[in-house]
């Protein structure tokens, strides 16, 4: 079902997915979308996310959720790192107020996972995280800021012409969000981290910073699978029996959870 939760003022849309029994012991599961690729990516982005979610829900009988970051799909706002770090924050508030899982496992693709590490690493009740095609820092958009200002306006992602207040502040959310050092303060919990070989947006070096630091995660790499890993069958079905393995750890803590 599609609903609504505030972020920092922003009404933000998401999509809750139920079983459709009862909802089994164990963690929930959010998803995040990644940065939009061009105007009507930033209008539907996640797009796809709720069939995923639903048959996450259908097939682990837990509650899953995603939801628009702000600037992006049905959401108000304007883009900035730390905004989106907040509304991560807030979605997993607005799960727990309306399921009360056991905990939550967070999902993310492309900046979306490198959002989710870094929220899950200061954040108890991430209880494990899944990253797909993640990028391992922001310092592209550090080190040209005002071109990537530019697009933001251009996609979309920004469309007040007077944000941001202050382009040094907004520029500056790029470096104080690491993802590498977030992966390694999220340790021993567990890291999933997915990547295509043939990626042409991320390299494949930056799941391996991710995995290193972390020190103890799990590494799919799969041959021929480009950027946007959610639309490759193999890769969901390893997401799908991991968030399985998950869950059954979650529950029952004598499991083997690898």
């Amino acid at each position: 079902m599609t609903e609504r939760f505030t972020s920092s003022g922003f009404s933000l849309a998401c999509h809750l997915a139920h079983p459709p029994g009862e909802v089994q012991p164990g963690p929930g599961v959010i998803l995040c979308h990644g940065f939009p690729i061009g105007p009507l990516d930033a209008k539907l982005s996640g797009g796809t996310f709720p069939q995923l979610m639903d048959r996450v829900a259908q097939q682990l009988g837990c509650v899953a959720m995603t939801f628009n970051f702000r600037g992006c799909g049905e959401s108000e706002g304007d883009f900035s790192l730390q905004g989106w770090v907040d509304d991560l924050r807030n979605a997993i508030t607005h799960l727990e107020t309306v399921s009360e899982p056991q905990g939550v496992i967070l999902l993310g693709t492309n900046t979306g996972g490198s959002i989710a590490i870094c929220v899950a690493a200061d954040d108890p009740r991430v209880v494990a995280a899944g990253l797909l095609s993640p990028r391992a820092d922001f310092d592209d958009w550090a080190d040209h800021p005002r071109r990537f200002l530019e697009h933001a306006r251009e996609i979309g992602a920004i469309k007040d012409p007077r944000f941001p207040a202050s382009v040094e502040e907004w520029t500056r959310e790029f470096r104080r969000f690491r993802p590498v050092a977030s992966a390694r303060r999220f340790a021993p919990r567990p890291m999933l981290v997915m990547h295509g070989e043939e990626d042409d947006s991320v390299p494949v070096s930056d799941a391996r910073q991710l995995v290193n630091a972390h020190g103890d995660a799990e590494l799919s790499l799969f041959v021929g699978a480009g950027h946007r890993l959610r639309h490759d069958p193999r890769a969901i079905a390893v997401l799908i029996g991991w968030l399985d393995r998950m869950r059954s750890a979650s529950v029952h803590p004598s499991a083997e959870a690898r």
